[in-house]
């Protein structure tokens, strides 16, 4: 079973179209370079990573660097040098696509056949009953890591939601009430109050296009 974390995340502006990767910036400042498949590439991106991690550490920084392909970094000498000599933590997601050739990967990120038996039950085990929404990670200090659930409330779900359903239907609580904040407010609380399953309380305000029938505040009569 995962261990359960709740971490405080500073709330983003929404962002509007479908991200191709998501990143929950947390309370306390980080500088979290992301690696684009071109980008990285090029000399001058791999010089620039090398410089970043010799010289962040020397003031006593923190680099993080996010990628949804391994490859990003594998394909790069210098980058992949620089990166994994310097990186001490280390977190792992859904590496069930690599699992049928995990050979080069675990090599490379110095994985255990222990670790990876633990990697391998992300999001796989029957573990939701009486938990809220959450996905799982791997966590890797030194040579050790364990697989932990993170919980983010309803409110920071549906603010970083790419899903389009989702989006839409908060969108329309959002034009509703006024502003992103209200309107965001007012849906959960109907969610709440309706107790539906997010998905279907979902598909009922897609179809009607309005606030669920009973949102007290919109539905209040305005008197003059």
């Amino acid at each position: 079973m995962s261990r359960l974390i709740h971490m405080g995340f500073k709330l983003l502006e929404p962002y509007e179209g479908k991200l191709s990767r998501t990143v929950l910036r947390g309370e306390s400042g980080s500088n979290l370079a992301d690696l684009p498949d071109k980008a990285i590439a090029s000399p001058l991106m791999a010089g620039y990573i090398l410089y970043l991690y010799k010289t962040v550490r020397k003031f006593w920084g923190e680099a993080i660097v996010v990628t949804q392909e391994l490859a990003d970094i594998i394909g790069n000498a210098v980058v992949k040098d620089s990166i994994l000599s310097n990186s001490d933590t280390i977190f792992l997601l859904d590496q069930s696509k690599f699992k049928e050739n995990y050979k080069e990967i675990a090599q490379l990120l110095s994985i255990t056949e222990t670790e990876q038996k633990k990697i391998f039950t992300i999001n796989k085990l029957d573990n939701k009953e009486g938990r809220g929404r959450f996905k799982e990670v791997y966590i890797r200090r030194g040579a050790v890591g364990e697989v932990y659930g993170v919980e983010n409330s309803i409110y920071q779900y549906l603010t970083y939601t790419t899903e389009k359903p989702e989006k839409a239907a908060v969108e329309v609580y959002t034009k509703a009430y006024g502003t992103y904040q209200s309107g965001l407010e007012a849906f959960v609380s109907d969610l709440e109050k309706s107790g539906l399953p997010l998905e279907s309380f979902v598909r009922q305000i897609g179809r009607e296009g309005l606030p669920a029938a009973g949102s007290t505040e919109y539905f209040k009569p305005n008197f003059v």
